[in-house]
């Protein structure tokens, strides 16, 4: 290994799934293929009941005398975001980022194009969160469309009052600052957005650095569980809103939104 390599950070790949033997495969290949040399690919599995875990122990067994490293949990939780917070707890990597059954890293060379600036600088001055675009897929990995809100040049947390201008699965956060900011599991559908949010509030007072890669990260699929449950995924969203930007605000803002699509009619 160059001096180069040994300099850049180890990420951990998040990857939750229950009951997805059809989407995981194309996740699972994504990871694998991944040139950079430094990654975990953490599954965590709330006990499937499919052939789920028939396709983890596959790929761990073809991933022998490979550089990644894949550690599964397996276990009863209480849904997607509960998950989540184990995940946070088990990560050994110094960045982390959630890629879930159907997502993919967008090419091969994503990770690597991600972090190699890195190596540039020194460790105490990486940034807090990496984040970068998005694209859409369907649920055969076919590209859709590229994702309508794009994310800012620069990233505050007042920016996500617009909505969440950059997705989930390409918002790559310093897991050391992650642990601190566990996902709140009175949402259901949208607790993402809410530790977005969360999160950029803290880096925001502490003046850590937000890097925008200006890449695309992920290719997202859009049939995921907020996509499943739109409505009560909307609601949540409001109160989420209200939350760290205040009812008028959020009253108002949606009104603007409501505006702006009939506008567009």
């Amino acid at each position: 290994m160059d001096t180069t390599e040994q300099l850049l950070p180890t990420v951990t790949v998040v990857t939750v799934t229950y009951n997805a033997e059809r989407t995981l495969p194309r996740t699972l290949e994504s990871v694998a293929e991944q040139a950079y040399p430094h990654v975990e690919h953490l599954i965590v599995d709330g006990c499937s009941k499919d052939r789920t875990m028939e396709q983890i122990h596959r790929y761990v067994d073809g991933n022998t005398g490979k550089t990644h490293v894949i550690q599964v949990i397996r276990e009863p939780d209480r849904g997607l975001y509960d998950a989540m917070n184990k995940a946070l707890e088990h990560a050994t990597g110094r960045y982390i980022v959630f890629l879930n059954a159907g997502d993919r890293l967008h090419e091969a060379d994503t990770l690597q194009r991600l972090f190699a600036p890195l190596s540039q600088m020194p460790c105490g001055e990486w940034p807090a969160i990496l984040y970068g675009e998005t694209d859409c897929v369907d649920g055969e990995g076919r590209f859709l469309r590229h994702r309508r809100l794009q994310a800012p040049e620069t990233l505050d947390w007042k920016d996500f009052r617009w909505g969440m201008l950059v997705c989930h699965q390409s918002f790559y956060v310093r897991t050391d600052l992650a642990r601190r900011v566990p996902y709140d599991l009175k949402y259901r559908f949208s607790a993402d957005y809410d530790w977005c949010i969360r999160l950029l509030k803290q880096t925001a007072r502490s003046r850590q650095p937000v890097c925008n890669s200006h890449l695309i990260l992920t290719d997202y699929l859009s049939e995921g569980l907020t996509t499943q449950n739109h409505q009560a995924s909307l609601w949540e969203r409001f109160r989420i809103m209200a939350r760290h930007y205040g009812w008028l605000a959020t009253l108002a803002q949606h009104a603007w939104f409501v505006a702006r699509a009939v506008l567009k009619k």
